[in-house]
């Protein structure tokens, strides 16, 4: 608690912010996620203590320009991917393919994340310096985001993975980026029935979705929802469906001279994890080649026994039942 003075000279009791989280983390419900992170529960979602601050001081102070594009996930859903598309579109006539900064930094040094870059450090930074258009991500859910961004003209996309490669990709992730290289982790079996009771960061996976895919019916022009699935399927069809999302369509001219077959070969899995910045570079917290797994619809099928995979899929279709959202867990036609 910090004293200053009021304008009649007299001294009054100022609130410190860190004061205020204190007790604020007090008052909620908090938990143990499957990985050993400490989860605290916030308007219906389970958000990573250590990430609490900077998720309520960009709810609290990010202002959101009609021009801002926001890249929102569920985690290990294909961040990455959409991050390097997105930022190729809007600077393909600043950066030739072959002289992209993708080419020598990670997607995550080039996007900013909310919660993990630009509130982490500074409860409120100055972000007008920032060039237009910005492009921030984050895994807040629908309902947690700033107001600034619902009531704006921003525009918002989304992308989600099938829960059974959604967990095994967060799995491996977790694993590969243990804080404790000595601690042991819980078994595969215990994570996953965790998950599947929404003990997880930003979770439950289920809610996360269905904010996104309810705010996407209910205005397409604010909110487009993307799925891995259909972007491993047909990449030439989104990266377009995205450019003309965002304001940056490809002219005829561009696609004649193959612009849209470069920036996918430039964002491709195959490519970016055989950079060097990505085999051998990291942030503060995680590797970058784990950013760089497998890319792969179906691998899930390598980790999870069936009764894992018809407990998730009976699950999905309870919580999913009446939306008319579906998933492909394979890559056939297989769906859930």
């Amino acid at each position: 608690m910090e004293k200053t003075e009021d304008s009649k000279g007299s001294s009054v009791k100022v609130e410190d912010p860190k004061d205020e989280l204190q007790e604020l983390l007090q008052t909620l419900e908090q938990k143990s996620a499957w990985n050993g992170e400490q989860l605290v529960k916030y308007k219906e979602f389970w958000f990573p203590v250590r990430l609490f601050r900077p998720i309520l001081s960009t709810q609290k102070y990010f202002k959101a320009k009609n021009t801002d594009i926001i890249l929102s996930t569920t985690p290990k859903s294909g961040t990455t991917w959409l991050k390097a598309l997105t930022y190729s579109i809007v600077n393909r006539h600043m950066y030739p393919i072959d002289q992209s900064p993708l080419l020598t930094s990670n997607p995550h040094s080039v996007v900013d994340t909310f919660e993990f870059h630009t509130y982490l450090k500074q409860e409120n930074p100055d972000l007008e310096c920032v060039p237009n258009p910005r492009i921030f991500s984050t895994h807040i859910s629908f309902n947690v985001l700033p107001d600034s961004i619902r009531e704006s003209e921003c525009k918002i996309i989304y992308i989600c993975r099938n829960p059974l490669d959604l967990f095994t990709s967060f799995w491996n992730f977790l694993l590969e980026n243990k804080e404790d290289n000595h601690a042991k982790p819980i078994s595969i079996d215990e994570a996953f029935d965790m998950f599947c009771k929404g003990y997880s960061a930003f979770g439950p996976f289920w809610d996360h979705i269905l904010g996104y895919w309810n705010a996407h019916l209910n205005d397409s022009e604010k909110v487009m929802f993307l799925k891995y699935e259909d972007l491993k399927e047909d990449i030439a069809f989104h990266i377009k469906k995205i450019a003309e999302f965002i304001g940056f369509p490809f002219s005829l001219e561009e696609e004649k001279q193959g612009v849209v077959e470069q920036i996918s070969r430039l964002c491709s899995f195959e490519n970016l994890s055989n950079l060097d910045v990505n085999k051998t570079g990291s942030s503060m917290i995680f590797k970058y080649s784990s950013f760089f797994r497998k890319g792969k619809v179906g691998d899930w099928t390598n980790y999870l026994t069936p009764a894992m995979a018809e407990r998730m899929l009976n699950l999905m279709e309870s919580k999913l039942k009446g939306s008319g959202l579906m998933f492909k867990t394979y890559d056939d036609k297989t769906s859930c």
